[in-house]
């Protein structure tokens, strides 16, 4: 019965109603405090990069279903990353605090770099955009023009979902969307994105045709390889739909240009006023732009870039050493000769993608201790920023080091060494506070 009574709450804490999610993980910490479930000490594995259902996540893992499942798993540092909003700040560091769960927030969009302008980065196909993420956010609610920035990213890529969504309407009639009553249901904050259009299209498609005909209309729009997708809404179809009506050469697609993004620089300054980390992000190194990859940083960093995120499966071949891997390696390398914190995860807003990666893996163990420091920098910033507006990018952290690496050497030791129940600790201190005070205040609340 116990067993049950886990899976069931925990199937909870995926529900659109936050008071429902809510009262399933206080049930849950009963359960621990029963001794019913034991949770593990936190280990070394990270994941920074988890998508919740406040943008797209494959698994439908709402914030608190992720800090759940990352505290049960052992994971030393966890954050989230949706598309364009931060609406799962609050609740995910929360639900950290609750759970003992060191946890940080942030968010992606696409951005266009004027200097790549002919070259493709890592959206593919499209030369000039790049994925950017801000790591680290304090809080969800900002102010003036922080806060019309952070609604002008929802509100265009919610405006170029509707436009996509009429365009590929048209190609995959009599299969037509309603924004409102068949994507937006998929979301609890009204924040879909291109795979919840996708989820809604094969959703209609079988309320429009019964089976045979379900299958005979995919065939007629995707092509011969559609006779093998598992219908309804099976992963390989809403691939296919993705693929080939919203991107290049898709019936839907129309190819951005340098307004349809905003510029990293830009980007990057929202995230600086907004107390984050503005952050980079690197996809395998095949692409052009990647592949000159000093440059590409060079160019990053002068725009303001702190940071840089990796997603490690993408990178590797479990078994095989190739040019991905080698590519990876260098990068890293670069990383850390620049002194930029590495943030890791694995996404998990398409099928397939795992929990964690396995940082013990032949290929990824030469670089998982970088990847570990940076998880330790990120939460380090966040909590400080949080409670004494001190991060990684303060003007208090400018005065106080003499260098990028004697930086993170205090920020790697604060985030080590704090425990989430002595987090408050840092709100005594000031602009007047030295990194030692810190680091010897955290060491006696230990």
């Amino acid at each position: 019965m116990r067993i049950i009574l886990v899976e069931e709450l925990e199937r909870k804490l995926d529900s659109f109603d936050a008071d429902e999610r809510t009262q399933a993980l206080s049930a849950l910490l009963e359960n621990v405090q029963a001794g019913q479930v034991i949770l593990p000490e936190a280990e070394t594995a990270v994941n920074l990069h988890c998508h919740t259902f406040c943008s797209y996540n494959t698994y439908g893992y709402s914030p608190s279903k992720f800090a759940w499942l990352a505290r049960k798993d052992g994971l030393a540092v966890a954050g989230v990353v949706d598309f364009d909003v931060l609406d799962a700040l609050e609740e995910f560091l929360a639900a950290g605090r609750r759970l003992n769960l060191k946890a940080c927030a942030g968010l992606e969009t696409r951005v266009f770099v004027p200097e790549f302008s002919t070259r493709v980065i890592n959206s593919p196909g499209e030369p000039g955009i790049s994925y950017q993420m801000g790591v680290g956010f304090p809080k969800a609610k900002l102010e003036g023009e922080a806060a019309q920035f952070l609604l002008n990213l929802r509100k265009t890529a919610q405006q170029r979902n509707r436009d996509l969504m009429r365009r590929v309407n048209e190609y995959l009639r009599p299969v037509e969307l309603d924004y409102e009553r068949d994507v937006l249901v998929l979301t609890p904050s009204g924040n879909a994105t291109e795979r919840h259009v996708c989820l809604a299209y094969a959703r209609k498609a079988k309320e429009v045709f019964n089976d045979d005909a379900l299958s005979e209309f995919w065939v007629e729009k995707m092509g011969p390889e559609a006779e093998s997708v598992e219908l309804p809404e099976g992963t390989d179809l809403l691939n296919m739909i993705r693929a080939r009506t919203m991107k290049r050469g898709g019936a839907g697609y129309v190819a951005p240009d340098k307004g349809s993004f905003p510029l990293m620089a830009d980007f990057n300054r929202f995230v600086f006023g907004a107390g984050g980390i503005p952050t980079m992000t690197w996809l395998d190194g095949l692409s052009e732009g990647e592949q000159a990859l000093e440059e590409l940083v060079e160019v990053a960093v002068s725009a303001g870039a702190a940071a840089i995120n990796f997603i490690p499966h993408r990178n590797y071949t479990p078994g095989v050493k190739d040019q991905k891997l080698e590519n990876l390696y260098d990068v890293v390398e670069l990383a850390e000769q620049l002194g930029l914190p590495t943030v890791v995860g694995t996404e998990m807003n398409s099928p397939g993608q795992k929990f964690v990666d396995d940082f013990n893996s032949e290929e990824l163990s030469p670089v998982s201790g970088v990847f570990l420091k940076g998880a330790y920098i990120v939460y380090a910033h966040s909590v400080l920023q949080q409670a004494a507006g001190l991060g990684y990018m303060s003007e208090w952290a400018e005065n106080n080091f003499s260098c990028v690496a004697e930086k993170n050497e205090f920020f790697e030791r604060l985030g080590r060494s704090l425990e989430v129940e002595n987090e408050g600790v840092l709100g005594e201190f000031g602009e007047d506070a030295t990194p030692e005070q810190i680091l010897n205040k955290v060491g006696n609340s230990l």
